[in-house]
């Protein structure tokens, strides 16, 4: 590849070597493999269900051991509000009484535009409406009535109300409470100080976008006051942003480096898989990640709080065993019924099986084999039953080395053209709610470096366009997918009550949420 010098400076700028750009390339090239699923993970079969007394047991274990632990609360947070509000903006851009604006008007469905103004009261956001310049001497019900709504979607989305349009969604209004600030930054911080912490002192970490950090930053400033005060506690607050060395090339459709029209590279996000960057430099020995929007008012929180703490108490007894384990291999006092025990133990209990190759091997490299295998970073997901909802789910899949472990995989992952992928993916029976427990030290409480455990083949390609003209994007594999390939994995069934996420603004409007 021939670069120019204002390629070299801007790769310099943005501190992304050329080899790896080039890697890029070669990968849109060569494509990403599809991953090979062996079975669905269900109940028995790589998904644990925990009984009441055993929930008792891990919360009372975590309870006591989170005093001597720093817990850190890891928030994704980069992402647009833009995408909730995508019904409203096709309808802002019609005409009114266009035969596009009645279409979209007629739609009767749940995330229709129709629903949302017939219950627009409900929202907790309404009030705030009514503040706006446009609509403050304005009857919001009368416009409603009389279809005249698009006064209403420009005091909502636009910059000259309330910007919701641009927003990320962590600091939209979701919720109502008496001092008005039901953002979902509100709940998160709130949720720290009911699980994410043994001590007075509560550590959260938000990504945000660079052009969001400020309004995050004085939100956050707000709330902490207020909550400081009411629960009696201390916040540690950090915000990152989505490093721009994790930016990925675009191409154009010929695989050649898409350029912008005064000639630079282009570059996109490489999406979430990006953020174990940020991840790795967290100081902590138990982090807990849960998504933005993912969040519910206060009354509800019991629930959301009584699993978090028992998978987290699962993690940790995950980790004193590993850590026992690893010891008396280290300390050579191991013999045959111990190694059984511990080959059973990465076999049943963390789910990783062996290639064929293990059994090959010596008494000494099976031993330094298991040890590798136990010594990596560990997580805890939380998986709920699958009741249509979208994203990725728990499978067993084979390994590079020919292992098969427990993955959470995306359906761009999976090959369909194979009937026996089909079958499995209909015998799925739960999925990811992206509901985490992590621990990133080694047995000695060395951070593991979570670069060395992507499985950098589990990105993908997709197709985009800028001024018109189509480029495909590469995407990094994903933070739970590729990103934590090479971790131990344990699955464990949470109820769909801890699931509430917003992805189109009606969902404000699911009981969950009012």
């Amino acid at each position: 590849m021939n670069w120019t010098a204002q390629d070299i400076a801007q790769l310099k700028k943005k501190k992304i070597r050329i080899e790896q750009v080039e890697e890029q390339i070669d990968t849109f090239n060569r494509g990403f493999p599809h991953l090979e699923i062996t079975d669905a993970a269900t109940l028995g079969n790589g998904i644990t269900r925990l009984s009441e007394n055993e929930i008792v047991q891990n919360i009372r274990k975590y309870n006591y051991e989170s005093r001597k632990l720093k817990i850190v609360k890891f928030v994704p947070a980069s992402g647009a509000a833009s995408r909730m509000f995508k019904g409203l903006f096709e309808l802002m851009k019609s005409k009114p009484g266009s035969e596009e604006f009645k279409q979209l008007m007629s739609d009767k469905s749940f995330a229709s535009p129709a629903n949302f103004f017939k219950n627009i009261r409900k929202f907790a956001f309404y009030y705030d409406l009514g503040k706006t310049d446009i609509l403050k001497d304005k009857n919001i019900e009368q416009l409603v009535k009389d279809n005249q709504l698009h006064d209403i979607l420009h005091a909502l989305l636009d910059e000259s109300g309330l910007n919701y349009g641009n927003k990320p969604k962590g600091l939209l209004k979701f919720h109502k409470y008496e001092n008005g600030m039901g953002t979902p930054c509100r709940e998160h911080l709130v949720e720290g100080t009911l699980y994410a912490s043994g001590t007075s002192e509560i550590y959260i970490h938000f990504t945000v976008s660079p052009e969001h950090m400020n309004d995050f930053k004085e939100h956050v400033e707000l709330l902490k006051k207020h909550f400081e005060a009411h629960f009696a506690v201390n916040y540690f607050v950090s915000f990152s942003i989505q490093k721009p060395q994790t930016d990925t090339i675009a191409v154009d459709l010929n695989n050649q480096p898409f350029r912008d029209k005064d000639g630079s590279l282009v570059f996109r996000p490489g999406g979430h898989g990006a953020l174990i960057e940020n991840m790795n430099e967290l100081n902590a020995d138990l982090i807990f990640i849960k998504n933005i929007d993912n969040v519910v008012p206060d009354r509800l929180k019991e629930e959301t709080t009584k699993y978090k703490k028992a998978l987290a108490g699962v993690l940790i007894s995950y980790k004193e065993k590993i850590i026992n384990y690893l010891q008396k291999i280290e300390n050579q006092e191991i013999n045959n019924n111990l190694f059984v025990q511990i080959e059973q133990f990465l076999k049943k209990e963390l789910c990783f099986i062996p290639g064929d190759s293990y059994r090959f091997l010596s008494f000494e490299d099976k031993l330094a084999y298991l040890f590798n295998k136990l010594n990596r970073p560990l997580r805890v997901c939380g998986m709920v039953k699958n009741e249509g909802e979208p994203g990725g789910g728990p499978f067993w899949a084979k390994n590079k080395d020919g292992s098969v472990s427990l993955q959470i995989v995306e359906s761009s992952q999976i090959d369909f053209n194979k009937p026996e992928n089909k079958k499995i993916v209909q015998e799925a029976t739960h999925f990811n709610p992206v509901d985490i427990v992590c621990c990133v030290k080694d047995y000695k409480g060395n951070k593991f470096d979570l670069s060395k455990y992507i499985d950098k083949n589990t990105g993908f390609i997709s197709e985009k366009s800028k001024n018109g003209k189509a480029l495909k994007a590469l995407e990094l594999p994903g933070l739970w997918n590729g990103a934590m390939a090479d971790w131990n994995t344990v699955f464990v069934e949470v109820p769909i009550a801890t699931f509430n996420p917003v992805k189109v603004v009606n969902d404000l409007l699911r009981p969950e949420h009012q």
